[in-house]
């Protein structure tokens, strides 16, 4: 069935409020975002974002799955190279949104929804880990581990900022077959 004028519209208002509310996010962080705020910078009115959201955490969910999409679209597209490569690109996009990241991790005690989320963004993620450790050629009874060590290196790398170099060698040493 084709979308309606109204539908399109709908669909169009969304997509500026999420716009809207990852610019503020990630400039301005999410608690120093007010509703009032995100309307005036979106262009409608404060309570037109509650015909489209529950809440703010909804709203910080859509901008999170706007993001995670452009970031898978990002990630296939980065097929032909090395697993080195594409896990470093993993961190650099998780450092770009960094105050989203950290957003997400101190509303997960107070949000269901944001928990709900963060659980399915790991299961998502750590099944693409699954999948490069498999064609790097790990054994099968060392992908678990190495899945949840590559979590906690990448997180570690977002606290902690090392040299590229040195990044480059814990990921390599991640993904090696030894």
């Amino acid at each position: 069935m084709a979308k309606t004028k109204r539908d399109q519209d709908r669909e169009a208002k969304h997509k500026e409020i999420v716009a809207a509310a990852r610019a503020l996010f990630i400039d301005e962080g999410y608690e120093a975002t007010s509703m009032s705020r995100l309307a005036a910078t979106a262009g409608v009115a404060p309570n037109t974002i509650y015909w489209y959201f529950k809440d703010k955490d909804e709203v910080l969910v859509a901008v999170l799955d706007a993001e995670f999409s452009a970031s898978v679209e990002g990630y296939v597209l980065l097929s032909a190279s090395n697993p080195t490569d594409r896990m470093l690109w993993v961190a650099s996009q998780l450092k770009r949104v960094s105050r989203l990241v950290s957003t997400v991790h101190s509303r997960l005690e107070k949000s269901a929804t944001i928990n709900a989320w963060h659980d399915q963004f790991h299961l998502l993620s750590e099944e693409m880990l699954r999948f490069e450790l498999q064609q790097a050629g790990v054994a099968p009874d060392m992908i678990e581990a190495r899945v949840k060590i590559s979590v906690f290196t990448i997180e570690g790398l977002l606290a902690h900022p090392l040299p590229e170099p040195e990044k480059r060698a814990i990921c390599a040493a991640l993904l090696s077959v030894s």
